[in-house]
This record gives structure tokens, C-alpha cells and sequence, in this order.
């Protein structure tokens, strides 16, 4: 026992951590990073959520800079856009942000905000996009609008600051966004891919969710749709609220085989109420909008709901669903 080499490799095979349990492993989370970050579904109890209160980077809007052909604001040079036809109202934008935190609060969700602002990016209100959650941790996207691409870094920042997990950055030509991305259970997630999701970024998501042996379709986005949150959107274990014009047969067939069932929107209805955000099964934080029967529809599937006023911040091209993040659900 004098040799000093032995008792050092006789030293490391005893306090040897090894390979199991994964780092998946709830308790190796809560052991290692303090909580178990990360969801494998879109609709158990919300925990945590990442927020933006809109603020200063909403100045970038310049009135002068209409937009004739297509009747919004933007700034092709610059690469900032406002997708309505008046600019925006923005003490009431706050207003409408500061309720729908109140109305998770109340839910007992606690508001983590991301750290510092990005400059000019006026979209960063929609946290949905720079980061995606998976089992143990997040993948940090990179956008795939010039405006947007930037937020990346203060999510890292914040995502540091929290102890969450990053468990890739999306890197080389990849581009994605956490707004085409869903879970439809806890084995079986969904990405769209279009203008601004390419399949290099899917496929980088792809590896991650493979060695947690999740399986990952891709979904063909219609025209210049740019998010599946747009036309899709889990609302209890088994079932969905969707608009079939947003989204190809291939992809109803895929939820069918699946088991999940679905409610299609009205004509009628205000287009975002699909970017709604379930906080628990069957529970869900919609805008204002829905038809009656649409309303009734859900009704009869057990889903419940609460209203929250959002038009303000979604004449900025984003809805509830987009301006959320959860950072930890239950399983369901």
C-alpha cells in the first residue's frame, strides 16, 4: 500500500460517480442542479415559466415607417417590423402583459423574467422562441429573424442565472425557434418547419431528443406560416385545438394514430385563440375571441378556461402561448 499510484487508482475506482442513473433522472436533477428543470409534455401543471415584460426595445417602432404595400410598420434596412396597421399602445401592452402574469400567478406559477433587455429586438416579449424545453434541461435556439437573432444570448444569460440546464445550442447553419415546437406526449414531439425553421436546426433538436428516446415529426408548415403554435396546440393529455388550414392531412393522421383527438376552430374565431396556453390538463389561459361554438365544443371535452384581454400584444405577432416559456410542468 506504499505505492502511490495504486492508492491513487484505487482511490478514483472507489468515488467513481458512473453513468447511472441519466441525467434525466429526477433525483440526479435535484441533486446536481438543484431542481428538476424541464418538461416531457405541453399540458401538465405549469411550475415555473421565463417571461419578458415588454419595455424599452418597443420604441423601435417608427410611425413614419409605413409600410404602403403591405399596411404595417417596418424598417427593411434596420430588419424590425410591427405587424399592424397603428403603432403600438404600449402602457396598455404592459397592462395586458402585467394581467396574464397575474392570472398565472394566481395559479400559483412562479415568473421567472429574462435578464436585461436586447437592444432594439421589440419581439422579445415572446419567449416561447429563443429556447426549447426538453427532459433535464433546454436547447437554445438560434432565430431565424433578424430582428430576433441576439435574444439568444440574455435567455443563455438568464437560463445561467436560474441553474437551468442547456443542453445544446443550436449551432452551424441550423435555424429554429421554440415556437414550432411541441410536445403531443411525453414520447412523441412535433416540429414545423418552414421560412423560419429549416430541417438542419430540426435535426440538431432531433439528436437531443433521441438519446432521451423520444421520437421527433416533422411537419411541413403551409405557405409563410412561420410557427406550429400558430395552428396547433395540446390542451389535455389526449387532446388538441387546431386550425386544419394551417396544418397538412399527413400531420392529423400522425395525431390520429396517436389517440389524440382535437377541436378545430371556427372561421369565426379570433385566430390566436389556438395560441392559447394550457397550465394544467384540460385548463387553459385563452384570449378573448372564441365563439360560442367554439367555447361549446370545449365545454363538452371537459376543458375549462379563463379570458385574458392579450389584443395589444398580439398586434406585435404573438399570443399567449408565444409569450411563455414553462421551465418546469408535472407530468401527466
Amino acid at each position: 500500500m506504499s505505492n502511490p499510484h495504486w492508492i491513487y487508482t484505487q482511490t478514483i475506482k472507489t468515488f467513481a460517480a458512473g453513468a447511472e442513473p441519466g441525467f434525466e433522472d429526477p433525483g440526479e436533477l435535484a441533486a446536481t442542479w438543484g431542481k428538476v428543470w424541464g418538461i416531457d409534455n405541453d399540458v401538465g401543471r405549469i411550475r415555473e415559466i421565463l417571461m419578458h415584460r415588454p419595455g424599452p426595445e418597443m420604441g423601435v417602432v417608427d410611425p413614419s415607417k409605413r409600410l404602403a404595400e403591405i399596411g404595417s410598420f417596418g424598417d427593411p434596412a434596420v430588419g424590425w417590423y410591427y405587424q399592424s396597421d397603428t403603432p403600438p399602445d404600449i402602457p396598455l401592452m404592459q397592462a395586458q402583459h402585467a394581467a396574464f402574469v397575474a392570472a398565472l400567478e394566481a395559479e400559483g406559477v412562479v415568473v421567472h423574467y429574462v435578464d436585461g433587455e436586447a437592444g432594439n429586438r421589440l419581439k422579445q416579449v415572446y419567449t416561447r422562441d429563443p429556447l426549447i424545453m426538453v427532459k433535464g434541461g433546454a436547447i437554445i435556439c438560434r432565430m431565424g429573424a433578424r430582428i430576433r437573432r441576439g435574444e439568444e444570448l440574455a435567455i443563455t444569460r438568464t437560463l445561467g442565472r436560474l441553474g437551468v440546464p442547456i443542453l445544446r445550442t443550436i449551432n452551424g447553419t441550423g435555424v429554429m425557434e421554440g415556437g414550432s415546437f411541441a410536445w403531443l406526449n411525453a414520447r412523441t414531439c412535433a416540429i414545423g418547419v418552414g421560412v423560419r425553421v429549416n430541417r438542419d436546426g430540426a435535426e440538431q433538436v432531433r439528436e437531443v431528443l433521441a438519446r432521451q428516446g423520444v421520437e421527433l415529426l416533422i411537419v411541413d408548415l403551409v405557405g409563410y406560416d412561420i410557427h406550429l403554435d400558430v395552428s396547433f396546440l395540446m390542451i389535455d393529455r389526449d387532446l388538441a385545438i387546431l386550425n386544419p388550414m394551417g396544418l397538412p392531412f399527413s400531420f392529423l393522421e400522425e395525431l390520429r394514430a396517436r389517440g389524440i383527438r382535437w377541436i378545430e376552430t371556427d372561421p369565426a374565431d379570433n385566430g390566436w385563440i389556438v395560441n392559447s396556453l394550457a397550465i394544467a390538463p384540460g385548463k387553459v389561459l385563452m384570449p378573448e375571441g372564441a365563439t360560442n361554438r367554439t367555447l361549446d365544443r370545449l365545454a363538452a371535452a371537459g376543458v375549462s378556461w379563463v379570458t385574458i384581454p392579450y389584443a395589444e400584444v398580439q398586434k406585435n405577432g404573438g399570443g399567449l402561448h408565444c409569450s411563455t416559456t414553462p421551465l418546469i410542468r408535472d407530468g401527466v
